[in-house]
């Protein structure tokens, strides 16, 4: 196996199923997931009907949906109508394909893997535009304005995050993200306070700007069913109703796994110990991180009702980035004092 794994187009082809079948059965069990922690927390059962637990119920999901016909409303534009959700859902799958989950298991492991990840995931955002746009609906067109301004502000602090880190590991490399931190979990990103005593903060601005860039509550603005039915995507149907509803996931899988790689270690063990770590305790290790990071986002959802649009903007521009710009010059500050105190003493 290993040997046919060798050859360069087998092995893209494998990855490239194995990534579409983990982000097709995430995006699935994930709602199942979502449904049952909100009926947990509204005190209600959830689903429980298709097959035991509601564990069947995904399936009968996406029986509905498939049977559904696909309607395309009169006055739109139809290519960018259909375009808009083939555009959203390639970005998470192409950023994964660089994302280790352990330290051989990925796709392909780039020296720009962290550039690779930020650049196609911008489209994102134009593709929520697109489809908001070609619609050809109020709703979706005042959609489309709010996710634009609520990428924009919210991109600036998650970038000065992200150089914050840059500066101290000197890499763009994924995979050596990870290696630098190995040895306990006091050497992860979030607790190297002796690099920058804000970085638990950092994590915190990360975490606010990763749930913003998935319109997740409360920041689902782009969305908010009380003002715009369903957003951007009101007058999609059937399927095309369902790959948004994947692509959500799909990009919240992506920013925890982010998460995970950036400030949680990724598949490094968080204790020194040998019997804990290895090739195969690494993809664990990955996927434990990566879902409790998701078990929060589901937790906050439920948890924290929605923002106004202009305190959602304000928490960006007045708090966020001047946070993230002082976190900023402070790693840069303490990574030159020890220069300066060499020469002045």
């Amino acid at each position: 196996m290993s040997n046919l794994l060798s050859i360069e187009p087998v092995r893209i082809l494998t990855y490239l199923v194995g990534i579409c079948a983990f982000v097709g059965a995430n995006a699935a069990y994930l709602v199942l997931a979502e449904r049952k922690i909100a009926g947990r927390i509204q005190r209600r059962p959830g689903p429980n009907e298709a097959g035991y637990g509601g564990w069947m119920q995904p399936f009968a999901d996406v029986l509905k949906l498939f049977a559904k016909q696909v309607m395309i409303p009169p006055g739109t534009d139809i290519l960018l109508y259909c375009a808009a959700p083939l555009m959203v859902m390639a970005p998470p799958l192409m950023c994964l394909a660089v994302v280790p989950f352990g330290e051989s298991l990925v796709a392909r492991n780039l020296d720009i893997g962290l550039l690779f990840v930020f650049a196609f995931g911008s489209i994102n955002v134009m593709a929520l535009m697109l489809g908001g746009w070609a619609s050809r609906n109020k709703y979706s067109i005042i959609s489309a304005a709010r996710v634009v301004s609520q990428n924009v502000a919210y991109e600036i602090p998650m970038l000065l995050v992200v150089i914050t880190l840059l500066m101290v590991a000197g890499t763009l490399d994924l995979n050596e993200l990870i290696r630098q931190q190995a040895g306990g979990f006091w050497n992860w990103n979030l607790l190297r306070v002796w690099v920058n005593p804000l970085m638990p903060v950092t994590f915190i601005i990360f975490f606010i700007c990763m749930l913003a860039e998935t319109n997740r509550a409360p920041f689902d603005m782009a969305e908010s069913e009380s003002e715009l039915v369903a957003g951007a995507f009101t007058e999609y149907g059937g399927m095309g109703f369902g790959v948004f509803f994947m692509a959500e996931y799909s990009n919240i899988v992506l920013g925890c796994c982010l998460g995970t790689v950036l400030f949680l270690g990724g598949w490094q063990s968080p204790l020194p110990l040998a019997a804990l770590s290895g090739p195969l305790w690494g993809p664990v290790w990955f996927l434990l991180k990566m879902y409790a990071l998701i078990f929060t986002v589901m937790l906050v959802r439920w948890t924290f009702p929605r923002t106004q649009f202009y305190g959602l903007l304000n928490l960006s521009w007045k708090i966020l980035i001047p946070l993230s710009l002082f976190s900023l010059l402070l790693t840069g500050a303490m990574m030159k004092l020890p220069l300066v105190l060499q020469r002045l003493f």
